[in-house]
């Protein structure tokens, strides 16, 4: 009879967790508004890097924006595709190492 009172209770309080942390719990944000929230964030981050580079030149590679946000060359490579098809960089050079992005004024 005890395990049977438990049980209940702890499916009680899992269902009561899940709702709280799926939305019901009040005003919070969805798991894809953060999600965008966060894109943005760091496309905006990738675009202030690219006006401050200190070689002189305004220019960013996919490796350093990587490096910069700690994310996957295939996270890095989303986000300058986004910001090409967006019309704020363009890419300099076809593939490889010598590919650079630089911010169009």
């Amino acid at each position: 009879m005890n395990q049977v009172l438990i049980f209940g209770v702890g499916v009680i309080i899992g269902a009561g967790a899940v709702w709280y942390f799926l939305g019901g719990g009040g005003n919070r944000e969805t798991l894809k508004e953060k999600q965008i929230k966060e894109k943005e964030v760091r496309k905006s981050k990738i675009m202030e890097l690219i006006g401050t580079v200190q070689s002189g030149n305004a220019r960013v590679s996919n490796d350093t924006v990587q490096k910069m946000l700690s994310i996957s060359d295939a996270s890095a490579t989303r986000y300058l595709d986004e910001l090409e098809k967006e019309g704020k960089v363009r890419q300099v050079g076809n593939d490889g190492r010598f590919v650079y992005y630089e911010k169009i004024a």
